[in-house]
């Protein structure tokens, strides 16, 4: 039974689902978009949001924890320099996950994850 246990394993072991996380994420931060399978999609959401959010609190802590986790420099100014704004009065919410029906080589069901404007 599952009962009370949350996320999805993705046929991966632990650090190899982290990295591809990471590297989700931070091209999601790089490029506003980016087309994978619904289930990644729904996993990055949430880690995408708490990198905003790190963003929008502004401290050097926030930089740090957002550091730790995106690796790039650059696209962790972009958080905290251009997305943190834009989202300043939003109180949440910032991605946004389109489904994009299956894909044709082996029917995997793609999404393409946005960043709200």
């Amino acid at each position: 039974m599952r009962h009370r246990v949350a996320g999805r394993r993705l046929s991966r072991p632990t650090a190899h689902r982290w990295a591809l996380y990471r590297n989700l994420v931070t091209d999601l931060i790089k490029y506003d978009k980016i087309v994978t399978t619904e289930a990644k999609a729904k996993e990055i959401r949430g880690l995408a949001e708490k990198m905003i959010t790190l963003g929008k609190e502004g401290s050097l802590a926030s930089r740090r924890r957002a550091l730790s986790f995106v690796t790039d420099k650059k696209l962790v100014d972009k958080i905290f320099s251009e997305l943190a704004p834009r989202y300043m009065e939003r109180p949440g919410g910032y991605t946004r996950i389109v489904k994009l029906g299956r894909r044709v080589g082996d029917g995997a069901r793609l999404a393409q994850v946005e960043m709200v404007e």
